[in-house]
C-alpha cells in the first residue's frame, strides 16, 4: 500500500564527539558545512538539547553546531581537580574546538554561561564572528539583579562558609526552579531538560565543579568593559531575545547593548531565563529573519 506521507525534508541531525586536549566534546552538527555556520552555547543548567528547535529550523539553510560545555551534557571532562573549571578555561577548550572543525568564521548564539564563552572568542578572534544572537546571555552589570547578591558575596569574600551558603544552587530543585520562574504557565515547560541537567548535576563532584564555576564567574564581570569595547568597535549585527521575568538577567542587561550597538535588535518576551522553552514558536523565526538579513551572503 503506497504511504500518503511524504519523505521528511528536514536535515539529519548529528550526534558526535571531538577531543579536545583531556575533554571529550560531544556536540550536536546540522546542515551543510559549505554553509555559514553558526556556533550555539548553552548556559547553566542546560546544554546543547535546549538548542534541539533551533537546530532543526536553521538546518535547511546553515551549518549547526552546538557543543556541550565541559562539565555539561554528554561533553566528557575530568574530574574535579583535574581541570581548571574557569570561564578562560572553558572558552580555550571552545576555541580549539572550533579548530578543529575548521570553523574560521561563524554566529555565536548564547545563552546564560555561554555568553561569556562566545564574547572571549570574540575578543580573541573579532574577525570570525559574523553575528551575536543572545537569548538572556549579559555582558551589562545592570543586567544583574538581586538574585546575584549572595553569589556576589562570594566572589568578594570566597570562605567555606559563604560557598556552603550557596550548595542548594547546584541540585535538581534548583534547575527545576531556575527553568520555570517568571513563566506564567509552568505547563508549558517541558519536563525533559530540567530532569536531564538535575540528573547531569547530581553526579559526583559536579556540585564542586558547578560552585568553582559560580566563583570564577566574577572574571566575566571584571571583563564587561572589554566585551563592551568589543561591541563598540567592531559592531557585530546583534539580535537579544530576552525573557523579561529572568531571575538573574535583568531587561535592562539587554536594552545596554543600544549604547554600544546603536542597530542591535532587542525584543522581550513575557517569560523567564529559559525563553526558547516557552517562546520558541516566536523566537526561532525571529532568529532565523535575523541570520537572513545579516548572515547569507
Amino acid at each position: 500500500m503506497a504511504s500518503d506521507v511524504s519523505p521528511s525534508t528536514t536535515p539529519q541531525v548529528h550526534y558526535r564527539f571531538e577531543k579536545v586536549g583531556d575533554v571529550n566534546i560531544f556536540y550536536r552538527e546540522a546542515g551543510d558545512p559549505a554553509a555559514p555556520t553558526v556556533l550555539l552555547l548553552h548556559g547553566f543548567a542546560a546544554s546543547s538539547y535546549m538548542w534541539r528547535d533551533v537546530i532543526k529550523a536553521l538546518a535547511d539553510g546553515y551549518h549547526v553546531i552546538a557543543p556541550d560545555l565541559p562539565a555539561f551534557g554528554f561533553t566528557e571532562s575530568p574530574e574535579h581537580g583535574r581541570y581548571d573549571y574557569t570561564f578562560a578555561s572553558l572558552a580555550k577548550t571552545v576555541d580549539r574546538f572550533t579548530d578543529q572543525l575548521k570553523l574560521d568564521r561563524y554566529a555565536i548564539g548564547v545563552h546564560d554561561y555561554g555568553a561569556p564563552v562566545g564574547w572571549r572568542l570574540a575578543l580573541a578572534h573579532p574577525s570570525r564572528v559574523t553575528a551575536i544572537i543572545s537569548q538572556n546571555g549579559n555582558a551589562y552589570e545592570e543586567g544583574l539583579s538581586k538574585g546575584w547578591e549572595p553569589i556576589q558575596k562570594y566572589w568578594n569574600n570566597p570562605t567555606q562558609e559563604n560557598r556552603d551558603a550557596l550548595s542548594d544552587f547546584p541540585t535538581p530543585e534548583s534547575i527545576k526552579w531556575q527553568y520555570v520562574e517568571g513563566v506564567n504557565d509552568t505547563s508549558a515547560v517541558a519536563p525533559d531538560a530540567y530532569t536531564l541537567e538535575g540528573a547531569q548535576v547530581s553526579q559526583p563532584g559536579m556540585a564542586d565543579i558547578q560552585l568553582d564555576l559560580l566563583l570564577d564567574y566574577a572574571t566575566n564581570v571584571e571583563k564587561y568593559p572589554e566585551f563592551q569595547a568589543y561591541f563598540r568597535k567592531h559592531q557585530p549585527p546583534l539580535l537579544a531575545v530576552w525573557g523579561k521575568h529572568d531571575p538573574f538577567f535583568l531587561p535592562p542587561g539587554a536594552e545596554a547593548w543600544k549604547r554600544d550597538i546603536p542597530r542591535a535588535d532587542i525584543r522581550f518576551y513575557d517569560t523567564g531565563h529559559f525563553a526558547l522553552e516557552t517562546h520558541g514558536d516566536v523566537i526561532i523565526p525571529a532568529i532565523r529573519e535575523f541570520l537572513d538579513a545579516n548572515v547569507k551572503e
